[in-house]
């Protein structure tokens, strides 16, 4: 396998391997290869000189045996079916490892969201909600903000939607602002999850967290806040990284101090730090911690060897590729899984959810203490499998996962 493998046959090994921890009729494996449907739409967008431009939109729904699809919606040039559908399994998998009632699903726009006026991303958004309207909804599937997209988005993908249906339904996607039916929390919540699974890792290792270096690549919303939370928890956060370079400070870094790039682009890698690195660098560096939280398969065959972190958790969706997985399990490098260590914003979508149905609205406060109790719960599902069975982390997550979608799948039967 190389550097390049894509995220659908990423997938789709990561499945085949953790089978064999699992008691599951090779049927429903067979079944789990495949996603349910892939809608694939066209969506002309005026731009603001006049002209026209045809756009390719994707909708990824891969099982729904325990309930409502559930996954986002990506703006991004190399946005593909195939990426959607590789997506969308680990949706599957995320939400089962958390216990929720949702299957997975993903989608997106081929687009560069940065070449759009917000009047064209408003225009490009509301098209692309009709284009898909009949295969998604509140009972069937439910959108969320991803790479590219927003809780703006998400609002105007929800007032779309609701008229044509005719009446509001803020059910209909997840990670909207509070205002319109969103839940407080919700962009934080994958951060926070990453941050709470990292100080479990640090607990079960017997390690002093106040001992304990951190090195984050991608300090946008997942990143920063999951590198603040450690940070306050009182763990030593020694780089972090936007997309244009990495900042160093053997000594800790002020991460309230530091910028996001999600709050002000160019600002990490402008910082005045003791050391300059690349992205490339920090995943090098002698840390305790490493969270890969920026995009997908950095990790990987070619530079793995140069990986010296004693515990990688991943922040972002497939940082590590099946090489590299396999080859920091054979050096004992514990790896905690996107599934369980990011799954905070699918579980306070799944709040958001809630809400919306109930038309209540949670304090943060509860929001936090829910997650918090959610996160520890899977966290004690993997890592009992880890523990009683000698699996990677990766493997007891799925384990947890694939038994709870056999079960679901062996109880609701075949449809003739």
């Amino acid at each position: 396998m190389t550097d390049t493998e894509s995220t659908l046959s990423n997938a789709r090994r990561q499945l085949e391997h953790a089978v064999a921890n699992v008691d599951i009729d090779s049927g429903v494996v067979e079944r789990l290869k495949h996603p349910t449907r892939v809608q694939q739409v066209s969506i002309p967008l005026r731009r603001d000189d006049g002209t026209l431009e045809v756009f390719t939109g994707y909708r990824a729904q891969h099982d729904d045996v325990r309930g409502p699809y559930k996954g986002g919606l990506r703006y991004h040039p190399e946005v593909t079916a195939e990426e959607c559908i590789g997506l969308s399994m680990w949706m599957t998998w995320k939400c089962a490892v958390m216990d929720l009632p949702f299957g997975g699903g993903k989608g997106g726009v081929a687009v560069d969201p940065k070449t759009l006026s917000e009047q064209e991303r408003e225009r490009l958004t509301r098209r692309f909600a009709e284009e898909i309207r009949d295969v998604i909804g509140p009972k069937q599937d439910v959108p969320a903000p991803d790479m590219g997209t927003d809780p703006q988005t998400m609002a105007w993908f929800m007032d779309a939607y609701s008229m044509q249906e005719g009446e509001t339904t803020p059910g209909i996607v997840t990670g909207k602002p509070p205002s319109i039916g969103g839940s407080h929390g919700r962009e934080e919540a994958p951060g926070r999850s990453v941050a709470i699974v990292t100080r479990e890792a640090i607990d079960y290792y017997d390690w002093d967290i106040e001992e304990t270096n951190v090195a984050v690549q991608g300090f946008g919303s997942v990143g920063a806040n999951a590198a603040r939370l450690l940070d306050e928890w009182g763990a030593k956060i020694v780089a972090v990284s936007d997309v244009d370079g990495a900042i160093y400070d053997p000594d800790g870094l002020d991460t309230n101090d530091v910028e996001g790039h999600d709050e002000r682009p160019g600002m990490v890698s402008g910082y005045d730090a003791p050391e300059s690195l690349t992205n490339a660098e920090l995943l090098e560096l002698d840390v305790d911690v490493l969270v890969p939280a920026a995009v997908s398969n950095v990790i990987t065959a070619d530079n793995v060897d140069d990986v010296q972190a004693k515990l990688v958790v991943e922040g972002a969706n497939g940082p590590t590729t099946f090489a590299a997985d396999t080859i920091l399990a054979e050096r004992g490098v514990p790896v905690i899984p996107d599934i369980l260590a990011n799954a905070g914003g699918v579980t306070v979508s799944y709040f958001e959810w809630l809400q919306d149905i109930n038309r209540r609205t949670w304090p943060l406060d509860r929001v936090h203490e829910e997650l918090e109790t959610e996160m520890l719960k899977a966290w004690n599902a993997v890592r009992a499998e880890v523990d009683e069975r000698d699996l990677t982390w990766r493997d007891g997550a799925y384990a947890v996962a694939l038994s709870r979608i056999g079960e679901a799948k062996e109880s609701r039967g075949l449809w003739p």
